[in-house]
């Protein structure tokens, strides 16, 4: 199938790949020339504008946006609905509020143009793994998009099957489901973030415990001077809190017991703070999110080992690196 990347970041160039290696055309753009030379030379096409992508793509068009949320996104989806038409299909991989994808899609469709969201989870592991996908949007473009979408993600590898699955159908043992309507797919995947700033705030504040077990404050015989790389990897085997965020979590202990390279200063992406917006639109209690995402504010203050921690996971899974640890490799 033909689809158009525009930006070519650590996910949209990978996506790219995978794309390719599974047999798609791929005409890319991005605001550096630089990065679609380098697409261009692994078997995309390159393009100058996003006129230009589109001018490259062969009605129905589609064309995937992996742009920053916000302004980023909301120029490049109305500079690509400028020279699209009817039936063409514009895809916001990002992580843009659900709200705003409503919104787009309204706009989208007054041109006859299919608006689909995807909350795509995959960060820099995704090009070997696959990205699992939240998906939102009419269902014939979804539908149309189906190839890309079995493409991208990783498929049902070797999990074993969920009891009584057999008997349900549909997608999400591939690792990719249509949610819904406009905006649902965001929706799930900001919800999804949201449980994982929980998750990685409670790994991070179990492995602080450890670390301080050793602290003089305690009785002798009640000081426990732990192994914390040990223990990371004898939980990745067996138990029941084993999981991806576990196996990085062993990665960087195992790489820097004492997490010195890392400040601890945790940045959002803004999906934590959407969700506990949601939640309050629902007065359904969230107390875990809401008390990791403020974790996460603290951190831009002082700095405990568990925030390195947290620090270490984001930069594992997502190749997210620190603000302060970045101006100072300037």
């Amino acid at each position: 199938m033909q689809l158009g990347m525009v930006g070519l970041g650590r996910m949209g160039s990978n996506m790219t790949r995978r794309l390719i290696r599974g047999g798609h055309q791929l005409v890319v753009s991005d605001l550096s020339s630089e990065a679609v030379k380098k697409l261009a030379a692994e078997g995309a096409s390159g393009s100058a504008s996003l006129k230009d992508l589109v001018g490259q793509l062969k009605p129905p068009r589609a064309a995937w946006v992996m742009v920053p949320a916000g302004d980023p996104t909301e120029q490049t989806v109305e500079q690509l609905a400028q020279h699209m038409q009817s039936g063409d299909v514009i895809i916001d991989g990002g992580n843009s509020y659900f709200k705003d994808d409503v919104r787009r899609a309204k706009q989208s469709k007054e041109k006859g143009i299919h608006y689909v969201d995807v909350g795509t989870s995959g960060g820099v592991w995704g090009l070997e793994r696959g990205y699992c996908m939240m998906i939102g949007g009419p269902k014939e473009a979804v539908q149309r998009l189906d190839p890309v979408f079995k493409t991208l993600a990783p498929g049902k590898g070797q999990l074993p099957r969920t009891p009584g699955r057999d008997k349900l159908g549909g997608t999400a043992e591939e690792g990719y489901i249509h949610c819904g309507p406009s905006g649902s797919g965001h929706f799930v995947k900001m919800v999804h973030n949201g449980i994982e700033y929980g998750m990685m705030q409670a790994y991070a504040e179990g492995f602080d415990i450890f670390k301080n077990a050793v602290s003089q404050d305690l009785p002798a015989e009640l000081r426990y001077d732990l192994n914390l790389p040990d223990i990371a990897e004898v939980w990745r085997r067996g138990s029941v809190v084993s999981s991806w965020l576990l196996d990085l979590t062993a990665m960087a202990l195992t790489e820097s017991p004492t997490l010195s390279e890392y400040e601890g200063y945790v940045q959002d992406s803004g999906e934590g703070r959407w969700t506990i917006q949601a939640a309050l639109e629902e007065a359904v209690p969230a107390e875990v999110l809401t008390a990791a995402l403020y974790v996460r504010f603290r951190s831009r203050q002082q700095h405990t080992f568990a925030e390195k921690m947290l620090s270490a996971m984001r930069q594992k899974f997502g190749g997210h690196v620190e603000a302060d640890a970045a101006s100072k490799r300037a």
